[in-house]
């Protein structure tokens, strides 16, 4: 099955939703449908590895703390566009949880290398005219939305053809919950 460690960030699904009707439309993207920030990524694991992931993450004791949607942006590079992103800030409290998630799995998965903090808006089919779809992105202003980090999630992906389907293995609370 294939599992990743992320945060819910459905509580702004509206707002997301609300963004991507502003993205330019001249373009082929997929929208996404749910909204999550990866914290770890572990790719395809055997079903029997599952409770040892929980027990592990289970271990994990973190506060809950806040972020703000900061800005839109694109990965990998203005170049080589395949996802359109919101930012996240500030990163630090972000950084830390995936740091104790990384030294928590390190036994059974590789160390994450560093990353944005982000919310994936739409993966890109193509896009023909970089300048002309960066310039119309650039103008899309990003509400300094607030949310509450209070727990994290281990979350099995399932690929399906209308996109990926998502379900919650197991949620860990921060301690102050």
């Amino acid at each position: 099955m294939r599992l990743f460690v992320a945060v819910d960030f459905n509580g702004l699904k509206g707002y997301f939703s609300e963004l991507q009707s502003y993205l330019p439309q001249n373009v082929k993207l997929m929208c996404t449908k749910s909204f999550h920030l990866t914290l770890k990524f572990l790719g395809e694991v055997h079903p029997d590895n599952v409770n040892p992931i929980i027990n592990r993450l289970k271990s994990i004791k973190f506060q809950s703390f806040t972020v703000f949607l900061h800005s839109i942006g694109v990965f990998p590079t203005e170049n080589y566009i395949r996802v359109v992103w919101v930012g996240l800030e500030p990163e630090d409290k972000v950084s830390e949880l995936q740091k104790q998630i990384d030294e928590a799995l390190i036994a059974m998965f590789k160390k994450e290398k560093g990353s944005k903090a982000h919310i994936t808006l739409a993966r890109a089919k193509s896009i023909e005219d970089k300048k002309q779809f960066l310039n119309q992105l650039k103008g899309i202003k990003i509400e300094n939305k607030k949310a509450e980090i209070k727990d994290f999630r281990l979350i099995k992906s399932t690929l399906t053809p209308q996109g990926p389907a998502y379900d919650d293995l197991e949620i860990f609370e921060a301690i102050d919950c």
